[in-house]
């Protein structure tokens, strides 16, 4: 086992807004990975900690894709990392994908605790400014439950008084599908998952919707109820001219076309299931015999 890093609570913890111009990119596999972590966490643990993987954009967005859990043990008043663990991950994402480094660290949990100063003294010895990522399991406040943070040190000559976490502009990245998840994921109680149709019939509906303030947009400035506003103009007409030119006939047969395709899949999928079964109960028939 690796010797961890163990530090001692020192000086409290100081959240204000944020007044820096820096912020936060991430992705919906990110969160989705922390959830998963902190479902499969041990018994004794009360939150998970771990390593935040991306790149710095030329605007100075922290552009977070990928992650990973640091083992930790902490106390009221202390907090041990393994720190050698968290370098061999990083070694090994380094392998598969270079151009993600260590762009600041995570922990489950509302807000910032006093520990997370320890934690981020550490991730500030391997990476300049990192950012702390704050996911609440629970959700209780919504898209809110995710937060990003920079830390500074408040300090009165040479003596120490606080640390000083500053709220970031945090941006989700999500495709429809992770749009779907993340939304199942925020609900406290499921009946099922949606499939392939269900998930369309969502998008649907959300497209119909849009489209409708589009319409309603339109009607305003071509009114004269509202002032024109050029970036969206275009941004419209662009999304027009995105849109392939399909005549009614063209568009059901793609459609079609496509909706066979997905059956096709679910088809071979569960003959392979099937024979998978099979072979099953026939090894465990031969060795009986």
């Amino acid at each position: 086992m690796a010797a961890p890093d163990s530090s001692r609570a020192e000086g409290p913890v100081l959240l204000f807004p944020s007044s820096s111009s820096a912020s936060a990119r991430v992705e919906a596999v990110v969160v989705f990975n922390i959830c998963d972590s902190y479902v499969r966490r041990p018994d004794q643990a009360e939150r998970v900690i771990g390593t935040l993987l991306g790149s710095v954009l030329p605007d100075g967005t922290v552009h977070v894709r990928n992650t990973y859990v640091v083992p930790h043990s902490e106390s009221a008043d202390q907090v041990a990392l393994d720190i050698e663990y968290h370098h061999n991950m990083y070694a090994s994402h380094q392998k598969v994908n270079p151009k993600e480094v260590i762009v600041g660290w995570f922990s489950t949990g509302f807000g910032v605790s006093g520990g997370s100063t320890l934690i981020h003294e550490f991730y500030s010895r391997e990476v300049q400014n990192p950012i702390h990522l704050t996911v609440d399991t629970g959700f209780t406040t919504g898209d809110a439950s995710i937060k990003a943070y920079i830390s500074s040190n408040l300090s009165l000559g040479d003596r120490h008084l606080a640390a000083l976490f500053q709220e970031i502009p945090l941006d989700l990245r999500m495709l429809e599908a992770g749009k779907v998840g993340f939304d199942i994921l925020k609900s406290t109680i499921v009946d099922k998952l949606p499939n392939d149709l269900d998930g369309m019939e969502s998008s649907m509906e959300k497209l119909y919707t849009l489209v409708d303030e589009i319409y309603k947009y339109v009607d305003d400035v071509v009114e004269g109820r509202v002032a024109p506003d050029n970036k969206i103009g275009r941004f419209i007409g662009d999304s027009v001219a995105s849109v392939p030119k399909f005549s009614p006939a063209a568009f059901d047969k793609l459609f079609n076309d496509k909706i066979q395709d997905n059956l096709a899949l679910v088809y071979l999928s569960s003959i392979t299931r099937t024979q998978i079964s099979i072979a099953e109960k026939l090894n465990t028939a031969a060795q009986i015999l």
